[in-house]
């Protein structure tokens, strides 16, 4: 008896799909271009990486206390530490 793949599973398919997609339209369409305009998409794919690496750190920011908790952590003996498999009960 085989068991189907959750909803979730599906979705992370679809996307994941949908992603090696558009990797492959891209590849694609670059290898039409000029070195001059490979050059503009490579600053363009630069600023957007950049700028969904400033919003993630602008969210992250945005949590309450986050930083301070983090540094206590830090602080943290690693004799103390405990192994997330251990509060897991899903894996």
């Amino acid at each position: 008896m085989s068991i189907g793949n959750s909803p979730l599973e599906d979705t992370e398919s679809a996307i994941l799909g949908s992603v090696a997609e558009l990797q492959r339209q891209l590849d694609e369409s670059l290898k039409q271009l000029s070195p001059e305009r490979l050059q503009v998409v490579a600053d363009f794919a630069a600023y957007l990486a950049n700028a969904e690496s400033e919003a993630a750190t602008q969210e992250l920011l945005a949590i309450s206390g986050l930083l301070e908790r983090i540094k206590q952590t830090q602080g943290t003996p690693k004799a103390e530490y405990t192994n997330w498999r251990t509060l897991r009960t899903d894996v």
